[in-house]
């Protein structure tokens, strides 16, 4: 090494969670994930680890989902 080069730490490994993403009888296509320029392809119906930032973007991916169904209720309940 020379003296004007520097070192750079490796990065502390990430924390990992176990993940299952239920199949679809609508759609069996693998889940993309994507946060901070790095990508995921999910298999639907098979428990995977990741990284923890991909177990919250699915997280939030399924409360807007569930607010839309949420949503979709009420107004349709009312027309």
């Amino acid at each position: 090494m020379k003296d004007n080069e520097t070192t750079r730490p490796f990065p502390a490994p990430e924390k990992t969670v176990k993940v299952r993403i239920p199949p679809d009888r609508k759609d069996n296509s693998p889940v993309f994930v994507s946060v901070n320029d790095r990508t995921w392809l999910i298999r639907r119906g098979e428990t995977v680890e990741v990284p923890e930032c991909v177990a919250e973007v699915l997280e939030h991916a399924e409360q807007a989902e569930n607010e839309v169904y949420a949503y979709q209720a009420k107004v349709g309940a009312s027309l």
